[in-house]
């Protein structure tokens, strides 16, 4: 029998490569996000399974327990639930006006924080379940003017290993952490920005379906945490231990290849409101490798297809 999976974030990004994954392996699903319009558009993609959509503003006092509550009053229970939304904000931490900050914490943390206890309570009373986190390697490392973010992704790591503590005494409920690096999303685009420059995930980029995959993969293989991206694991052995190194090396490098040469206005982005127009799978930031896959005849054609869509 097909699962229930709830995705929070669903239009764009990972959360929308993931509801497409999902939908591929005929799972039914719970789609959420702000955009009601985009929501249609990814229920369209979905068409080949049992789709629910649910307009959801994470930051909205109750709007997590009422998702919760649409999706057992359509399926009767929730199998898996994936945490993909997110917003961010360039700027100085000392220029970044404080209610932008406030509102990607709480977007990025406390609604974060929110599914989680909204999803193990159902899984509780169930026995069993699933649960994913979207966090980044920025849980792990520092990066000049992301501080509201970095700050989220740090407090989700945290978050998630007290978490993972107090679960050991009920093996059948599961929660994993999604820690990606560079990722060719929509997200940098939308930030609010008041750095002046916009910004731009540094290389190696991988696409949103990689981290897709690692998300589904942990429904049949749960593990603790995925790091998602070739460097992650270097850039986490020169922040602990060459700290010296890595302070002097990271605002140069965030400067030369995570803003780009783009002047923009000061403006908040999708910190409060989302904007369809902007929502996609991928970014722009990579070519089009499924255009190629297409272009490719026979097995090999066939492979590439199922790595890059």
């Amino acid at each position: 029998m097909s699962r229930v999976v709830v995705i929070v974030g669903a239009t764009s990004g990972i959360g929308r490569a993931t509801a497409r994954a999902f939908a591929e392996r005929g799972e039914r699903l719970v789609l959420a996000a702000r955009a009601t319009q985009t929501l249609a558009e990814v229920r369209a993609e979905c068409a080949d399974v049992d789709v629910l959509t649910v307009p959801t503003d994470v930051t909205e006092p109750g709007a997590l327990d009422a998702l919760a509550g649409a999706a057992t009053s359509r399926f009767g229970r929730i199998d898996v639930w994936v945490h993909t939304a997110a917003v961010m904000a360039y700027g100085r931490f000392d220029e970044l006006p404080e209610h932008v900050f406030e509102q990607v914490v709480r977007t990025d943390l406390l609604a974060a924080a929110g599914s989680a206890r909204v999803a193990l309570r159902h899984f509780q009373a169930a026995g069993a379940g699933t649960l994913i986190l979207t966090g980044s390697v920025l849980g792990h490392i520092t990066a000049p003017y992301m501080s509201a973010y970095v700050a989220s992704k740090w407090g989700l790591q945290g978050l998630v290993r007290t978490v993972q503590q107090e679960l050991r005494d009920s093996p059948q409920i599961r929660l994993c952490m999604i820690n990606p690096g560079s990722v060719d999303t929509p997200v940098y685009q939308q930030a609010a920005n008041y750095l002046g420059r916009v910004g731009r995930p540094p290389p190696p980029i991988a696409g949103p379906q990689r981290v897709a995959r690692a998300i589904v993969d942990c429904t049949d293989r749960p593990r603790r945490e995925v790091s998602v991206g070739r460097l992650n694991a270097v850039l986490r052995f020169g922040f602990t231990v060459l700290p010296g190194v890595y302070d002097v090396l990271v605002g140069p490098l965030m400067r030369l290849a995570g803003l780009s040469g783009r002047p923009v206005d000061a403006h908040d982005g999708t910190v409060f409101a989302p904007n369809p127009a902007g929502e996609a799978v991928r970014g722009g930031h990579l070519p089009d490798l499924r255009q190629l896959a297409r272009s490719v005849p026979g097995p090999p054609g066939a492979a590439l297809r199922r790595w890059f869509t």
